[in-house]
């Protein structure tokens, strides 16, 4: 096992903030990780009641927002990596949200 592999299986989220510009996630190893929140497209589109109401998944591999049908990794923050959702993806969903509303 790599040196990289082995710190990515130890760093577990267990606590997690959303602000209107960052995300961020504090980490069984003790490390706090601030991304921006413009990395996860469905979190900006969120209302702040529903960035508020996440779970961790996989004993803290991962956080799930259930209304929103988002989850990002412990590994994805670590290494920096910003959402993957294609433009096609988003716009389905925004248009999903918006006939909710109405």
């Amino acid at each position: 096992m790599s040196t990289l592999q082995a710190v990515l299986q130890t760093a577990k989220v267990q606590q997690v903030a959303v602000s209107d510009e960052m995300l961020t996630a504090g980490l069984s190893d003790g490390r706090v990780i601030s991304v921006p929140l413009a990395w996860y497209p469905r979190l900006v589109h969120a209302t702040p009641e529903e960035r508020a109401e996440w779970r961790l998944i996989g004993d803290g591999e991962g956080i799930h927002w259930p209304r929103l049908d988002e989850d990002i990794s412990a590994e994805n923050l670590v290494l920096g990596r910003p959402s993957g959702e294609s433009q096609g993806s988003l716009g389905r969903w925004l248009e999903s949200r918006s006939h909710e509303t109405h």
